[in-house]
């Protein structure tokens, strides 16, 4: 691109909002900044995958509470199952 001077891309501008008009323009910039705004948010919002997630002691308790309360009701075989 060795020659391109201002002249030239002011006129090349002219052409494109004669081509397209400022509204279709105007839609276009803002879908474009609204979609490197989505792209960066998600970014931001990735969790690194080689972190597993935590489990509180909360959960850990009431998850060694709920399998305390399966094996406590689950039916005890009789001796026609066996």
């Amino acid at each position: 691109m060795g020659g391109i001077g201002a002249w030239q891309l002011l006129i090349l501008l002219l052409i494109v909002v004669i081509v397209f008009g400022t509204k279709r323009i105007r839609n276009i910039g803002s879908d474009l900044g609204g979609a490197i705004k989505g792209f960066r948010k998600g970014m931001e919002e990735d969790p690194d995958p080689a972190k597993p997630e935590q489990i509180t002691t909360e959960e850990s308790t009431s998850t060694d509470e709920q399998k305390q309360q399966e094996k406590t009701t689950a039916p005890r075989p009789t001796d026609t199952d066996v």
